[in-house]
């Protein structure tokens, strides 16, 4: 399996998610009033290449044959991920931006997203947010051999719906590794102990994704971003583990 690593690999990978939790930090320091989105993805661009770190999202090919042309995902307020970069898109006082970027260090991917309050933002926001990090360490948790994927997503769905949020059902986690997405897909619901093994070796991201109102999903006009149904607000967080010496190891994280 792709997703399953050796020892050079996971080193590869340990490297390679340090760096990206490099840019996403001067992600962060850029999200400012008035910066648009394309602004945002030339940073985090730059920022990649001056690692000598690929974006393994641009020009990422989906099964339609259509590439994604930019290399990070921005999604702001009520979108959920894919966020399409726009030069038209300005950053605001109180909007909550979800960065989605993924990286290539070699032949080796890692993947990471956070979700960023701009300024003040509402109360509800600021507890969605939090308790998507919430969902995402209680996820991660999981992540250990001799556990199932069913493991990871009944952790999430527990915390986020005891917090009060909604879980999105149509988009997933996923496996990573020689490839940006690999199977198997990590749903955010569902049952303990059902679903894939996790074995030693295995590399996942894995990414929560919290909505404040209904969990349906709409694609926007651009054919990229996808958006909640209703409107409301949802917040995206992401991490890379890979399983080592039977327990999860965030390359990406803290």
């Amino acid at each position: 399996m792709e997703n399953i690593l050796n020892e050079s690999e996971i080193a590869k990978m340990k490297q390679c998610g340090k760096l990206l939790a490099e840019v996403m930090t001067l992600v962060k320091q850029g999200l400012v009033p008035g910066r648009s989105t394309a602004e945002i993805d030339q940073l985090a661009e730059d920022a990649l290449r001056a690692r000598g770190v690929g974006a393994a999202f641009k020009n990422y090919m989906t099964p339609d044959g259509v590439r994604y042309p930019a290399a990070t995902c921005i999604s702001i307020n009520n979108q959920i991920v894919h966020g399409l970069p726009r030069p038209d898109r300005e950053i605001v006082w109180g909007d909550i931006v979800s960065v989605d970027i993924g990286a290539r260090c070699g032949s080796i991917c890692v993947d990471m997203a956070r979700t960023f309050g701009v300024g003040d933002i509402p109360g509800q926001a600021d507890l969605l947010i939090k308790a998507a990090e919430a969902c995402l360490a209680a996820g991660i948790a999981q992540a250990h051999a001799g556990n199932r994927i069913g493991d990871i997503g009944a952790a999430i769905q527990s915390v986020a719906e005891n917090a009060g949020f909604g879980i999105v059902r149509d988009l997933a986690g996923h496996g990573i590794g020689r490839a940006i997405h690999l199977p198997p897909q990590i749903p955010n619901f569902g049952q303990p102990g059902v679903g894939p093994a996790i074995v030693e070796g295995m590399a996942l991201a894995i990414e929560p994704m919290l909505v404040l109102g209904d969990y349906r999903i709409k694609i926007e006009s651009d054919g990229w971003t996808v958006a909640t149904a209703d409107n409301s607000l949802s917040a995206h967080v992401e991490d890379t583990v890979v399983v080592l010496a039977g327990k999860p190891v965030n390359v990406t994280g803290p």
